[in-house]
């Protein structure tokens, strides 16, 4: 028969086939659903809002172009190439301390100074709102100030309030509502304070060294082209080769926004992935059950000369077409989530999704569906072509067959190969999808491993006394067990929780137990080089017991290695952090106390030769760094170039003052800066701290004070909104193994019915076999709940010691919480599906035995 005929009446028969319903699917169609819509619905989000960022790069950024400098304004020269350009708007941005006019309290602030022509793109909005001069105009020597309501809320003050800024006074006018370029100007860990330039010149804080970061916002004439931007960037790098600034354009508004949420959405596609490979394993069990169901039909279509190919098609057919209206639900739900997250995100992402359609996404969603319905569905329809139908008349099932054929098997083999190589293909980052990939083959194999050896341990133990538990470790290891079955689907998804649970609970262990320990109590920042005596006797007299540490403090960018610059250098992601943006600098004539040199040797006290860098060793590692390489930087518009004269390890985790760069003295001679101290003092109450930050902020109003304790909450708050979002993507894929598992005990039912029959008949009661199928599944539910406990213990401790670099402890809760979720989701599951298995009727069985 010529194949379009054969695929023709297959296709006839499987749709008579499934004239009966869906019945005995619906798992499967939920775990496909459930993997096609995590992808394409968090791509979909993630494509949605970067649509959102691209089509208000005007307004997220500010301008056209904005060219940031840190520590210096521009110079005349610079200042003329950016009015040529178009309307330029400029703002400065830096840390403060605001205080009550009457001292008694006070706050951080992240103060942005704005002139008149901002905004130049959106709209500033405030509660009420106010024209410019309302808003920020001087009124007897008063200035105007707006601010969010998180600040109002922390000093505890209305509109019509003074605060303290420097030397200026500042009057709370108005609540800030909406600050259209925020994004551009990244994370800040205090509240907003926006005052006019005029403003910020009274404060006085703006000094030689002073952290302030001065961002230049150009309005473009219309019709300005990406080929222009570019155009514009690379005379600005060539008329200006020392200026240091960091140029960005309309269309990368809010690079680290993007990067975040492109990592993010990776990690959620690979967990979505996991719950699509988990789900696989119900596709297998569905469909064996199945066609297990299937067995007259099969040996009726043998019987009447129909070839295995032939009955492998008709069923193949079925399971694709059950298989797409499972995609077609995931891709409908898929889509539509971009529009149900704008609202939600809307709070937590200052950038608005754009709700739409996203074939390209979806498209890959429904293709990982397509591929891991086959991958899995092949093996089990391959063995059941190979039955002889003498065997299927005889009730003998598919259970005690091994492999198919070697082509159904190498066509599994090979599209799994695909899947993977998709994964790795579409992934932003190759080298984690690969370890994605390679850890998910890994699990596979351990976890039918252990479920081999679960059904060994119970092969080879005694026999037991009680009939109950000898008929569940019977069960356990018996042909066609559920042992394998169960351990796979429910170990994966419990795995990943435990992994992100532990790794979750050590992170909030260390910000709230460990690292304030270690930590300094304060970092004092913009100290003046005039200052810098007086302040250490304040320090002194308010913290006699305290331990002072200052050092010199400058901000700079890296601009080339060995010559090579950044932006054409192919730097390992590993490392790329230390090249984004500005680094803070310093320079010692001494071996810094906390340092321990891994390679190379410390300049001398009096080196006045060439300028040396002491470098970070990991991150010099990660850049491929070595001893003699160089490294230029640029500091208040002058490059400077060092030569590596040693490598040293560095313990950011201790939280205090570390840098990548260490240079020598003679580097940075004449150049103004600031100075950097930490206060450590571990037996100094918070109403101690809060004395001495307020005798700083009146002795020094332009020195920025930091708490550490309160940036730590601020951390650990964001960890565990992150913590939370992450356990919640890690519930689909748990929930995916729930639904495997259920699958899994459904497709043993007809064992289950023939055995409890034959029991009951031999004079074994309900409660007999109640506690032996309950004992059953609580043995495996507890092997796979230790396996779990194992396989994530190892790998977050992997991550949180080897990738983190921090301690690592096993937390007993975590355990407990896995143990009892186990045991409870499957004897839970199990005994419901018992529970109708034990009611059937024993005429029926019995009449086909």
């Amino acid at each position: 028969m010529p194949l379009s005929q054969t695929l023709k009446l297959a296709f006839r028969f499987s749709l008579r086939e499934m004239r009966g319903g869906l019945s005995g699917f619906l798992i499967f169609l939920a775990c496909i659903a459930l993997g096609v819509a995590a992808i394409g619905g968090v791509n979909s989000v993630a494509q949605a809002i970067t649509a959102g960022v691209a089509d208000q790069g005007q307004t997220l950024l500010g301008g056209d172009l904005r060219f940031q400098l840190n520590q210096r304004d521009a110079t005349p020269a610079e200042s003329t190439f950016l009015d040529r350009l178009g309307t330029v708007s400029h703002s400065a941005n830096m840390r403060s301390m605001a205080r009550l006019d009457d001292g008694s309290d006070q706050a951080l602030v992240e103060a942005k100074a704005v002139d008149d022509a901002y905004p130049l793109y959106g709209a500033l909005e405030t509660a009420p709102q106010l024209g410019r001069e309302d808003l920020f105009g001087e009124k007897s020597g008063v200035f105007g100030a707006a601010a969010p309501d998180l600040l109002f809320d922390r000093l505890n003050v209305e509109i019509g309030d003074r605060l303290k800024v420097g030397s200026a006074t500042f009057e709370l006018r108005a609540r800030l509502v909406s600050e259209p370029d925020a994004v551009s100007d990244g994370f800040g860990f205090a509240p907003r304070l926006m005052v006019s330039m005029q403003g910020l010149a009274a404060s006085g804080l703006i000094q030689p060294g002073s952290l302030v970061e001065n961002a230049y916002k150009v309005r473009l004439p219309a019709g300005a082209s990406e080929a222009d931007l570019k155009a514009i960037q690379d005379r600005a790098a060539s008329d200006f080769p020392e200026a240091g600034w960091s140029i960005r354009t309309r269309s990368n508004a809010a690079p680290a926004l993007s990067s975040n949420i492109e990592r993010f959405s990776q990690f959620l596609t690979l967990v979505g992935l996991t719950a699509l490979v988990v789900g696989g394993v119900g596709v297998a069990n569905a469909v064996r059950a199945y066609i297990d169901g299937k067995r007259g039909v099969i040996a009726t279509f043998k019987s009447l000369g129909a070839s295995g190919g032939f009955v492998f098609t008709v069923y193949l057919v079925q399971i694709l077409m059950i298989a797409g209206l499972g995609i077609a639900l995931g891709l409908i739900l898929g889509a539509a989530m971009p529009f149900a997250a704008s609202a939600a995100l809307q709070s937590v992402i200052p950038v608005p999704a754009k709700g739409g359609f996203y074939p390209g996404v979806l498209a890959l969603a429904a293709l990982f569906g397509l591929l891991v319905t086959l991958a899995f569905a092949l093996l089990p329809l391959g063995r059941a072509r190979d039955v002889p139908a003498t065997a299927l008349f005889r009730e003998m099932g598919f259970e005690g067959r091994g492999f198919p054929r070697l082509p159904y098997l190498a066509t599994a083999v090979g599209i799994a190969l695909a899947l993977a190589a998709l994964a790795i293909l579409f992934s932003g980052d190759r080298r984690i999808a690969l370890i994605f990939v390679g850890a998910t083959v890994f699990a596979f194999l351990v976890l039918r491993l252990v479920g081999a050896l679960v059904q060994w341990v119970a092969r080879k133990s005694p026999r037991a006394r009680s009939v109950a538990l000898r008929l569940a470790i019977g069960n356990i290891h018996r042909p066609g067990a559920l042992t394998p079955s169960v351990v796979l689907s429910l170990g994966l998804g419990l795995t990943l929780l435990v992994t992100l649970a532990l790794i979750d609970g050590n992170l909030r262990q260390q910000i709230s137990g460990s690292l304030p320990e270690r930590a300094p109590n304060f970092f004092f920042v913009d100290i003046q080089n005039s200052e810098v005596d007086a302040f250490s006797t304040l320090i002194g007299k308010e913290a006699p017991k305290g331990t002072l540490v200052k050092v010199p403090m400058l901000r700079g960018r890296v601009m080339a290695l060995n010559g090579v610059s950044v932006d054409k250098a192919n730097v390992p992601s590993e490392g790329a952090w230390v090249l984004r943006g500005d680094r803070g600098l310093t320079y010692d004539a001494k071996q810094p106390a906390n340092a321990t040199l891994t390679e190379g040797s410390w300049w001398p006290e009096n080196y006045s030769g060439e300028p040396l860098v002491s470098f970070s060793n990991d991150e010099g590692k990660a850049l491929g760094l070595k001893l003699g390489d160089t490294v230029t930087v640029n500091v208040l518009g002058r490059n400077v170039t060092a030569r590596i004269a040693n490598f040293r390890e560095v313990q950011w985790e201790t939280m205090g003052i570390n840098f990548v760069m260490v240079f020598s003295p003679n580097t940075f001679a004449g150049a103004p800066h600031g100075w950097l101290a930490t206060l450590t003092e571990k037996d100094a109450t918070a109403a101690e701290d809060a004395r001495l930050l307020n005798a700083v902020t009146r002795a020094f109003p332009a020195v920025t004070t930091v708490r550490v304790k309160d940036a730590l909450d601020v951390i650990n708050r964001l960890v565990g909104q992150l913590g939370t979002a992450i356990r919640a993507a890690a519930g689909v894929a748990l929930i995916a193994s729930v639904l495997v598992l259920a699958g899994a005990l459904a497709a043993g039912n007809r064992a289950r019915i023939h055995d409890a029959v034959v029991l009951k008949t031999l004079g074994a009661t309900r409660r007999t076999l109640i506690a032996a199928f309950s004992l059953e599944y609580m043995l495996i539910g507890l092997a796979t709940a230790v396996f779990a406990l194992a396989a994530g213990g190892i790998a977050a401790w992997y991550i949180v010691a080897r990738i983190m670099t921090l301690p690592s402890h096993f937390m007993p809760e975590v355990a407990v919480a896995t143990l009892v979720f186990a045991l409870v989701i499957t004897v839970g599951i199990g005994l419901a599906g018992t529970w109708r298995v034990l009611g059937h009727k024993a005429a029926p069985v019995l009449r086909d035995l």
